[in-house]
């Protein structure tokens, strides 16, 4: 039996975007929206400027993107694969959507343009968005990690805002490296999901059909978190 991953989220916007939006934010008005983000649970924001080429790449005339990052329960992830499980995880989804949408509303109160981003919509894709930030990487068993995790759900909200604190230099570019050389995610791969190439195969892998996370639950960035990844690879290197 295969689940479908996500059931799409209606719009729940309580204002209008304004007609004249603001393109600068203070720093006390984008501390309190990330705090407001925290306080709502959120795990931690990123930024993404998208360049020139990227959007004549995917026909978007849009660039500014605050991504919103949720870490997904472990509790959940850790329950085997089933249509209960998958119903979990799609009211997880949902619940932190509706709280994108409120703060979509705090923007657009403040005078700025704020849209989300369909997460399920496929015209655009927002690992690529994510990628944009120079803020996270995509490991070996095809996620999109950050700092705060890897069991990240993501939520893209495009703004008005031209001053956002966006990133120059991707600083988690070894991760690449050290997934070269590990390979627990392949050894535990419950559906030989990984190629000759030793990259995933998307239409094997079933995790956005049957709520499957054994390669979330053995990768070393999930067990250990990213710093203490971080400082075995480095002790590694020398």
């Amino acid at each position: 039996m295969r689940f479908k991953y996500h059931q799409p989220v209606p719009n729940s916007y309580g204002c209008e975007n304004p007609h004249h939006p603001s393109t600068t934010i203070s720093d006390d008005c984008l501390d309190e929206f990330i705090n407001i983000a925290l306080d709502s649970n959120f795990a931690g924001l990123s930024y993404s400027k998208l360049s020139d080429e990227f959007k004549e790449e995917w026909d978007i005339c849009w660039d500014n993107i605050i991504i919103l990052k949720y870490l997904m329960s472990g509790e959940i992830l850790k329950m085997e694969p089933s249509k209960e499980k998958c119903r979990l995880e799609d009211n997880e989804f949902h619940d932190f959507a509706y709280k994108t949408f409120a703060l979509a509303d705090i923007l657009r109160k403040n005078g700025f343009k704020a849209d989300l981003l369909n997460p399920i919509d496929d015209r655009v894709s927002l690992r690529a968005i994510a990628m944009q930030s120079n803020d996270a990487i995509i490991t070996r068993n095809n996620m999109c990690m950050f700092k705060e995790g890897l069991n990240l759900g993501l939520f893209m909200i495009q703004t008005s805002i031209e001053n956002l604190p966006f990133k120059s230099e991707n600083d988690m570019i070894w991760v690449e490296d050290y997934c070269s050389t590990c390979g627990v995610c392949i050894d535990r791969c419950p559906e030989n999901a990984f190629g000759s190439d030793r990259k995933v195969l998307r239409k094997v892998c079933t995790a956005h059909k049957e709520g499957c996370s054994q390669c979330i639950l053995f990768c070393p960035f999930y067990k250990w978190g990213y710093e203490k990844v971080k400082k075995r690879y480095l002790r590694m290197k020398r």
